[in-house]
């Protein structure tokens, strides 16, 4: 195995042993999807040289949808996308007049990663990385290298090149105040003036909660709310882009909640905000933008309360009628996730028990043939091929291991239980014995 950091070891450990996946640490523990993967790479590519898309990642609970979504995030940063998350609750939507669909804007504003801020909060990095940068080049282009940061030749001078690089934004929808706000976060950075600087924040992460307030702070006509929210998500993509990332992955999680908003209107309208998203992306007007939404089957299928209960939705989602699933079309806007096969799980134990050793630095003595047995353990259960899931065998399995490497004198029968050869040479099993 490859070196792994204590950090992300830790973390690794920590989460899949709470039933959580891990922020960090994801290339060590990838197991399978590869077609999946190399979609999306494809697709990221795509939106790095200007194209907007939104995909669907469609699975059963326990398919691994959250962990596609990570694994993504993890290619995104590394590609220098700039990524945002959020998790769909019933306070947090895409469509509301109540203050849940800015909601969402501001959780997602929150979650913002860079490469060397993977763990989120990364929107005044980025801010104070790019006027570091700015200040750098107008320095060496216009001969102010002895210059002090506040020279007033100098301060023009930068601000100047900002507005320059930043020049097209004000032609979008909300463009003007964005830039403007832009500006006075760039005044507050030279003044040291941490309360200005915060209030430009504020205003970017959508938590003005009314114009007159924003106008007296930061001079500007408009607040970001549910009504506009979308539109500050395609000029921060343009943003991001400008100053040098490849462009803005946003990542949205359990969808469900969406098909569980009880008013049809309000669901609809939800449902409508996708379709919009859709057909920015396919006529051009959303550039550098990459949206993942992941959710149940019935969230996507159910014809009375799921995607497909809105036509204008069913006729562009559905499933490519040659479709097998053998040959399948993942250039469509919906991923099918299905469940790891069996012996998908066994590598994917294997690499924990390698994890396991190298963060606590001992030999575990678990043979290969012991994660077999343990495998056998569960899916011998009734209905553990429709029910089992990686995240219950994972969290059972670093626990098993947790309990083995602090107590070396445990019974290892309470573990790894005794079956006889017939039944770990079963037909479930014999696809990877060797």
């Amino acid at each position: 195995m490859e070196v792994i950091r204590k950090k992300e070891s830790a973390a690794i450990l920590q989460s899949l042993g709470g039933g959580v996946v891990p922020r960090t640490g994801l290339e060590h523990v990838i197991v399978g999807r590869k077609q999946e993967i190399e979609q999306v790479l494809q697709e990221l590519q795509a939106v790095q040289e200007g194209a907007g898309m939104i995909k669907m990642i469609i699975g059963d609970y326990g398919t691994g949808k959250s962990f596609f979504l990570s694994v993504t995030r993890h290619i995104a940063l590394k590609m220098k996308f700039v990524t945002c998350d959020a998790d769909f609750t019933p306070e947090r939507r895409l469509y509301a007049t109540d203050g849940k669909a800015v909601a969402t804007y501001s959780e997602l504003m929150r979650n913002m990663s860079t490469a060397t801020r993977p763990d989120g909060g990364a929107l005044s990095a980025i801010l104070e990385k790019w006027i570091s940068q700015v200040q750098s080049q107008v320095a060496v282009e216009k001969g102010f290298l002895d210059a002090a940061i506040d020279h007033p030749e100098f301060v023009q001078a930068v601000r100047s090149a900002i507005v320059q690089q930043i020049a097209g934004i004000e032609e979008l929808v909300g463009g003007y105040d964005f830039a403007k706000v832009i500006n006075a976060y760039f005044t507050g950075y030279i003044d040291s003036d941490s309360v200005r600087m915060g209030q430009a924040l504020r205003w970017l992460r959508g938590e003005y909660h009314t114009k007159t307030e924003a106008r007296q702070d930061l001079g500007v006509r408009d607040i970001i709310h549910d009504g506009n929210y979308y539109e500050y998500l395609k000029i921060m993509s343009t943003f991001v882009t400008a100053i040098g990332y490849s462009g803005l992955l946003i990542l949205l999680d359990e969808a469900v909640n969406l098909y569980k908003i009880t008013h049809p209107q309000s669901r609809e309208k939800n449902y409508e905000k996708i379709l919009s998203i859709y057909n920015d992306g396919m006529q051009g007007k959303a550039e550098h933008l990459y949206v993942l939404i992941s959710g149940t089957p019935e969230f996507l299928d159910n014809e009375r309360k799921g995607l497909f209960s809105y036509p204008a939705l069913k006729s562009r989602l559905m499933a490519n009628r040659f479709e097998t699933d053998e040959y399948r079309d993942l250039n469509q806007p919906v991923i099918q996730l299905t469940p790891l096969q069996i012996e998908e799980t066994f590598v994917l134990l294997q690499k924990i028990r390698a994890i396991h050793e190298a963060h606590y630095q001992y030999d575990s003595h678990v043979s290969d043939e012991e994660i077999r047995v343990f495998l056998q353990a569960f899916y011998s259960r009734p209905g553990a091929k429709e029910f089992l899931t990686p995240r219950e065998i994972l969290r059972d399995f670093i626990g098993a291991i947790n309990l083995l490497q602090q107590h070396p004198g445990m019974d290892r029968q309470q573990v790894f239980a005794s079956v006889t050869k017939a039944e770990t040479n079963s037909s479930l099993f014999a696809r990877f014995q060797g």
